[in-house]
């Protein structure tokens, strides 16, 4: 270990991180050191840690690793383990870590099952037609026994005759009787009862053994044709039940289920069959109100022809009908369906606008409500009611109008009040200048006699503001070019920003000048013939000549990639490839090298840029800048790492590349970074981010991504921020067509279902576990340490890190109880869940990937896999053979098992041979299971793959994976259709504490 690798360390360390190293190294915290030529791996205690972190340090390299999670890099255990090896430090076995978590009143520790067991039973019976419940204990030698105390009070007090193990539902029917050993199920429980029992050992009624569900038994409707034009609806009992048995209670077949809708039709059904009739004036309100509200609730068969059509498609609207006489603007909103409007809403009844026949729509009550809402808080106004505005409130009611969108409003009758801004733009060379001016039959004009006129700046800000005016130069205000701007705004906006930035519009943005110069009547910038293949969607261009020496003939969306990043060489313009993991980036990126090339790839990977190099274009020189003694040779390609781009950012920057390669370029994602920072320095005529998941948590990383590729092309962090990302947190659909709109011509993402039809199917599924009751006693003991003091600390708008780390001890005891400080078990529900699953899938001849963020948790998985005689291989930070336990895991002999860490594991690999993946511990971001996943969901892959996200039942993890769809909606609103989407935020942490 060279002391100036200590030295580097010091110098990237914060202070504080540093002093908490020295502390660990003195205290004797560093164990398991070990040593070899290029790496040295160590553990280092830590009090309060239930785990010791793993770290990684690689001295010639000037790079290291702790799988801690600390957001900090380098952390402490890295300090300490490096002072250790400085100093020449042996193993050690550090201090006795102390106690974290007591566990609650009641809970003992984990102990070997008695050989056999009491089962319980219930036995149920009928008594003045209510439900009663008896409970019994099922002895081992067949006979009965029956309960004498509540499960609740034999826990409480330890007794443990007979030995018996209650379910989480035992427990459940044992609660809602409360201390009442037999005695009638209380009417409102009656569902949950029966879905407690449904898993039982046995249960019986009237002394006959029967089965039990949960899911409540509805009545059914029919429609048919009644009197005089009309329709019977006629409601009776479903055709399934069999005897209704007791209250609220049927038996269908020889399972008994609870009834549904008791209020409306008899606690027995009594009040059925029920008829009523529909004269032939309100069948529209049957259509539109009555039967949707009806299949809410129940089965509704049709069996008339009399019914209008009924149609999704017409949604309510504001239409507002408006008047000029003289000076006074008359206004009258009407709630209507349609656009024309078919159907009208009267005093909360609906009446058809059209002949007998037309369409009749299906009422939005939630949606006409919020119409409603809008128009008394935006408009101060009713529907039906005709409003007369004079002068200045007819201007501001106008203004507010429009903000509204309505839908029927004339906007000519409206605009012809007030006078519009023109724009006017002028081309000089690639720059333009765009400004707006009052229109030239204006007869007020400055006194020099040009036009009075606003600059697109101040127009913006005014837009933005919402104001609906502007001021002019020299005095007075205009309207805003309303039309105009909701047709090109965004491009105007970008180009605002971009000057402001760089006083000259940037080579990217010349396709949105195009466009507005085409609007206006304008002449194009010179160089933008060149590029009109980005305007025009870049459709109709011819693939470009593939290099000389490619050894391998590209797939024909290869190939459609290949033509797009050869055609943004030429023109100098960064791209941002984002095909779905598996699909070739490297081969599409390696088949436009053309020059001198700088390969920035995380450490893992390097390795595997050069043996696709040699592959796939064996022509190129190859050139490693890594290690101690690295220099900058005349190659081809040079390969570095992130870590070497972060310390030599300011030698890499000094040379001019004509392409820059970032691959896993998600690394740059936080623009505050300094791998970031040191991204955006380097010099190339040719930039490629190379990303499978370029957005992950926030669009500020897509924001970094094409800073990166094109520089200016969304303007400041600051202009992004305000332009795009706090609309789309609140729901603006138009922006975020904006945005893609923006960046489409310069990012190209395609994923597996698109362009490999013949690559075997991918299905995702939960598979949830339940907790043991000591192991349910460890997670409530830590979810009521922590619960009150975070909740409280959130609630007060403390820091989130206090959440996080109370949600990481929770997602440890849902997997593991001896992931927990102070506690101990040989094996958990989830643990155990796993090994039946691989070995059920490996003798069937699968084989299978199992990920963990944490390698504490693979330790306690790997004895129960050889308990169980499955061969198992294993990849985590520690590894220092990665190709070879990759190349052994692919070979046909080799282990059915591969146990990885996901972040060791989670890029960089072709682990093909594997057909199944198991994710063991949910995290609320996504794109990091994904990306392992897709592991083995790629090209070469001819099996179908199954993914499994095994999910601990009421725990945190179930609500991880809520979060987990939000956060794939924000990759989706930058990427893909969808109009919305949010972050984590602080109440999302309080409800997964709650």
């Amino acid at each position: 270990m060279s002391e100036d690798l200590l030295a580097i360390l010091r110098k990237a360390c914060l202070p504080a991180v540093w002093s908490q190293g020295v502390k660990l190294a003195r205290d004797a915290a560093v164990s398991g050191l070990t040593r070899s030529p290029n790496e040295l791996g160590a553990r280092v205690r830590e009090r309060g840690r239930a785990v010791s972190p793993t770290v990684v340090i690689y001295p010639d390299d000037g790079e290291w690793d702790c799988d801690c999670g600390s957001k900090v890099s380098p952390c402490a255990h890295i300090v300490a383990a490096a002072i250790v090896a400085i100093q020449g430090g042996e193993s050690t076995e550090g201090p006795t870590e102390a106690t974290a978590v007591t566990p609650t009143a009641g809970a003992t520790a984990p102990s070997a099952a008695p050989a056999k067991l009491a089962r319980i039973a219930y036995r149920l019976d009928v008594e003045h037609t209510g439900l009663k419940l008896d409970r019994v204990f099922l002895l081992p030698d067949g006979t009965e026994r029956k309960l004498d105390l509540s499960l609740t009070d034999r826990i409480a007090r330890g007794i443990k005759d007979p030995p018996v193990e209650p379910t989480h539902d035992d427990l459940t029917i044992d609660r809602v009787m409360g201390r009442r050993l037999r005695g009638d199920v209380p009417f409102t429980e009656i569902p949950r009862v029966l879905e407690a029992m449904s898993e039982a050992s046995e249960v019986t009624l009237l002394g006959k053994k029967v089965k039990t569900s949960g899911d409540l038994v509805s009545p059914e409707a029919r429609l048919v044709d009644g009197e005089r034009g009309g329709v019977e609806l006629i409601v009776v009992p479903h055709r399934s039940i069999t005897e209704v048995v007791a209250m609220g209670v049927a038996l269908i077949g020889d399972t008994l289920c609870p009834l549904a809708l008791t209020q409306e039709f008899g606690l027995r059904y009594e009040r059925l069959p029920e008829k009523r009739v529909w004269p032939r004036e309100r069948l529209a309100e049957l259509v539109s109100e009555t039967i949707p509200s009806l299949t809410k609730k129940m089965t509704v068969s049709i069996d008339t022809k009399r019914l209008p059509k009924p149609s999704k498609a017409l949604i309510p609207r504001i239409q507002v009908d408006l008047a000029i006489e003289g000076h006074t603007l008359f206004a009258q909103p009407l709630l209507v369906y349609g656009d024309p409007a078919v159907a009208r809403v009267d005093a909360g009844r609906l009446v058809l606008l059209t002949k007998r026949g037309g369409p009749s729509p299906v009422r939005d009550e939630p949606r006409e409500r919020a119409l409603l809402t809008r128009l008394r808080d935006e408009l101060s106004m009713v529907p039906g009611r005709r409003v007369a505005f004079d002068g200045r409130e007819a201007a501001r009611f106008v203004e507010r109008l429009e903000r509204f969108t309505a839908d029927g409003a004339d906007p000519d009758e409206v605009r012809a009040l007030w006078r519009e801004l023109v724009p006017k733009l002028e081309v000089r060379g690639d720059d333009v200048d765009l400004w707006f001016e009052l229109p030239d039959d204006d007869d007020d004009k400055r006194e020099s006699g040009g036009k009075r006129r606003a600059s697109a700046a101040a127009v913006m800000l005014a837009k933005r503001e919402g104001l609906g005016v502007v001021p002019l130069e020299g005095g007075g205000f205009a309207r805003l070019p309303e039309g105009f701007l909701a047709e090109h705004g965004t491009k105007v906006a970008d180009l605002v920003a971009a000057k402001a930035e760089m006083d000259k519009v940037p080579r990217t943005l010349l396709p949105v000048v195009a466009e507005l110069c085409d609007a206006l009547g304008a002449p194009r910038p010179t160089s933008v013939d060149k590029l009109s293949p980005l305007i025009a969607g870049f459709e109709g261009i011819a693939e470009s000549e593939l290099p000389e020496d490619l050894t391998v003939e590209l797939r024909a969306y290869q190939r459609r990639g290949v033509s797009w990043l050869a055609f943004l060489r030429d023109a100098e313009l960064g791209a941002l490839l984002a095909d779905d993991m598996g699909l070739g980036k490297t081969l599409q990126a390696l088949a436009v090298v053309k020059g001198r090339t700088l390969v920035v790839c995380p450490k893992s990977v390097v390795y595997n840029w050069a043996a696709e190099i040699k592959r796939f274009r064996p022509n190129l020189t190859v050139s490693h800048y890594t290690g101690t003694k690295r220099t900058l040779e005349d190659a081809d390609v040079t390969l570095t790492t992130y870590g070497l781009l972060r310390l030599d950012a300011g030698l890499l920057a000094e040379h001019t590349w004509d392409v820059v390669i970032l691959d896993e370029a998600q690394a740059i994602k936080n623009p505050d970074s300094q791998v970031a920072r040191a991204a955006f320095r380097l010099d190339a005529k040719f930039r490629i981010a190379l990303s499978g998941t370029p957005v992950e948590n926030r669009l500020d990383e897509l924001w970094s991504l094409m800073r990166f590729a094109n520089p200016g092309l969304l303007g400041s962090r600051e202009h992004f921020d305000d332009r795009y990302t706090r609309p789309i947190q609140v729901g603006d659909a138009g922006v975020a067509a904006s945005l893609r709109a923006r960046i489409k011509p310069f990012v190209l993402r395609r994923t597996k279902k698109e362009v490999l039809p013949e690559l075997p199917p991918r299905t995702e599924a939960v598979m949830m576990c339940e907790l043991e009751s000591d192991e349910r006693a460890v997670y409530d003991a830590v979810r009521a340490a922590t619960r009150k003091e975070i909740v409280e600390k959130l609630s007060e708008g403390g820091n989130v890190l206090a959440a996080l780390e109370a949600l990481l001890r929770l997602r440890q005891a849902a997997c593991h109880s001896a992931l927990v400080p102070g506690q101990s078990a040989d094996s958990s529900s989830k643990v155990e869940r796993l090994v039946d699953a691989l070995s059920e899938l490996v003798a069937e001849g699968h084989r299978a990937l199992v990920f963990s963020q944490w390698t504490s948790l693979l330790d306690k998985v790997e004895p129960h896999l050889e308990k169980a005689n499955l061969r198992f291989g294993r990849l985590d930070g520690s590894t220092r053979d990665r190709a070879g336990v990759v190349n052994e895991f692919q070979s046909e002999a080799g282990p059915p098992v591969l146990l990885l860490s996901l972040k060791a594991g989670g890029v960089g690999l072709n682990l093909t041979a594997a057909d199944h993946v198991f994710l063991l511990d949910p995290w609320w971001n996504p794109a990091a299971e994904d990306q392992a996943a897709d592991r083995a969901h790629r090209i070469g892959q001819d099996k179908p793959v199954m993914i499994y996200r095994l999910v601990t039942k009421d725990t945190v993890e179930e609500g991880i994976l809520a979060l987990q769809e939000r956060k794939r909606a924000i990759a989706a609103t930058a990427l893909g259709e969808a109009g919305s989407a949010a972050a984590i935020t602080r109440e999302d942490l309080m409800a997964l504490l709650a």
